[in-house]
């Protein structure tokens, strides 16, 4: 095909060598697609058209700058068209690029071209930089230097606006059907009240399989309202139906609490068994430590009994644990029963007293504890003389549990001795607040009679404040009666002056002033009266 030339193929070019490569913006060919990597750059060519040229621009030169692509841009800006250039022109050049639906010419050398599709706005940035020459001419007017950039077009932004919001409708329809299809079944609806459906209610609530249900729809018929004078009755039928499951829940609840009590009896009594078992194992592995039997195995066999002796007391230790803890729990619900059921204390005497008992009962309990560890040294003290250790392990687990009791027996020793000290500090405390207490009482009641006094000094005070005429006008009509009057005589007198004085309140008032009223009795006999005198100047005179 060319003479002259060797046509060979290069694997690394991809491409037949000394055969010019194809031009993308021939006419007929269209665009390529971008290189597949990145290393390889596209090389531009000079490019044919039926009414003008395009030159690529110089490849050493850096690409064109294009500003930041808008959303949905469809619309690009061509800058540097030759001012000869003509709308068919523009359509022949950017033709090839995809499919053109307008294109607005300026005056200017500019135009702004919008495609049919969003892809072909890249190929035709493919054209930025070449120079555009029409037909063979070199006139300045017919010459020009391409500039394409993305350009920003309210129609772009609304059918990109339009898009998204299409495909936000579309998520949001699939998110709903899965929501829909994963969505447990709605509950069937409640009916309504009627007289029919109030019998059906009512045996499906005596009912104990289907009370749950039908006690559902008696609480949508309470809220909603249905009830009235005339269903009344029944209603109120269905409401003690229901009432009469209580007892009946309440017996499964007492049956289930028993079957778990029988169930942790049952766990408790097989756990004993177990630890007696592992004791009865623990014992055997001991006995077979001692010296008569165990120099008569071998040492592998007396490694594997160490370890599986330590396996077997590990495990039994475990369980004990295990078991005491049941016991403790018990003992601690038994306590709070037993403090649930004793009456709180409101006095404050009565609380130390309380608190004084509890602590000679923690005293006792830590004292037989005491006893109980002395016991225990002194067992181990003689076992340990009837039995001398052969091997060394026993001298050191034998000297352990001692130096272990013996701490034991000094910590219970410390405690027994605070438990001493807080006791009597508690009891010299409760010795003082007595004291106190019966102080105080003292002083309320002394308080208590100067209050009194204080009352009955102030209302004699108030009464003869207020009655002081009165007393001037007795007192001067007794100095004129050296020989005293009567009661009624001299309210007689008074009543003249004020016809509300009574005669008791009088005669009240006049025993309260002893020092200045005395009373006398005058006569024999049936004529026998008691009469009142003026003895106020009588003190005078004395002195």
């Amino acid at each position: 095909l060319f003479p002259g030339r060797t046509c060979y193929f290069d694997p690394n070019l991809g491409m037949m060598a000394g055969i010019t490569p194809l031009n993308p913006m021939m006419p007929g060919l269209g665009m390529v697609p971008a290189p597949l990597s990145q290393d390889v750059p596209l090389v531009k060519e000079i490019i044919h058209c039926k009414s003008c040229t395009l030159f690529p621009p110089n490849p050493n030169l850096p690409p064109p700058a294009t500003r930041d692509r808008p959303p949905g841009c469809k619309t690009v800006f061509v800058g540097g068209l030759p001012e000869n250039a003509t709308e068919q022109l523009i359509m022949e050049v950017f033709g090839q690029c995809g499919d053109i639906t307008a294109i607005r010419k300026s005056k200017k050398n500019f135009c702004h071209i919008r495609f049919a599709e969003e892809f072909t706005v890249d190929k035709a940035l493919f054209l930025s930089g070449y120079r555009v020459r029409l037909g063979s001419s070199t006139d300045k007017k017919d010459t020009g230097r391409l500039h394409v950039d993305f350009a920003q077009a309210r129609d772009d932004l609304y059918e990109w606006e339009c898009r998204q919001r299409m495909l936000a409708r579309e998520e949001r329809h699939r998110r709903k059907m899965e929501e829909d299809r994963l969505r447990p079944p709605s509950p069937p609806p409640i009916v309504h009240y009627s007289e029919h459906e109030c019998s059906q209610l009512g045996d499906k609530i005596k009912d104990d399989g289907k009370f749950p249900e039908a006690v559902r729809v008696l609480l949508t018929w309470l809220e909603r309202g249905e009830v009235n004078r005339r269903n009344a009755n029944n209603f109120y039928s269905m409401i003690q139906s229901s009432n009469g499951h209580i007892r009946r829940l309440t017996g499964e609840k007492s049956q289930h609490e028993k079957e778990m009590e029988e169930a942790k009896d049952k766990f408790k009594t097989a756990l004993s068994g177990i630890v007696v078992q592992f004791e009865q194992i623990v014992s055997v592995f001991q006995a077979a430590s001692k010296q008569k039997a165990w120099d008569h195995f071998s040492k592998a066999q007396r490694k594997n009994l160490d370890m599986w002796r330590k396996q077997a007391e590990e495990i039994r230790n475990m369980h004990n644990e295990q078991l005491m803890g049941i016991r403790r729990e018990e003992e601690m619900e038994m306590s709070d029963d037993d403090m649930e059921d004793a009456p709180d204390s409101k006095d404050s005497e009565d609380s130390g007293v309380s608190q004084a008992e509890a602590l000679k009962e923690e005293n006792d309990s830590l004292r037989c504890q005491l006893d109980a560890y002395r016991n225990e040294v002194e067992l181990l003290k003689q076992e340990q003389g009837k039995n001398q250790p052969i091997r060394s392990e026993e001298d050191n687990t034998h000297s352990q549990q001692l130096s272990f009791l013996q701490q034991a027996l000094q910590g219970m020793q410390k405690q027994l001795l605070k438990m001493r000290e807080e006791l009597k500090l508690r009891e010299a405390e409760l010795e003082k607040s007595l004291e106190d207490k019966q102080q105080l009482k003292n002083q309320v009641l002394n308080l208590k009679e100067g209050l009194q006094n204080l009352q009955n000094t102030h209302a004699i005070q108030v009464s003869l404040t207020e009655n002081t005429h009165i007393l001037w006008i007795i007192s001067t009509f007794l100095h004129v009666h050296p020989f005293g009057a009567s009661i009624e005589y001299i309210c007689s007198y008074l009543q003249r002056l004020d016809t509300k004085i009574n005669p008791g309140e009088v005669e009240a008032l006049l025993s309260r002033l002893p020092c200045t009223f005395r009373q006398e009795l005058t006569g024999v006999g049936a004529s026998l009266e008691k009469r009142w005198n003026f003895c106020g100047f009588q003190g005078i005179k004395s002195t």
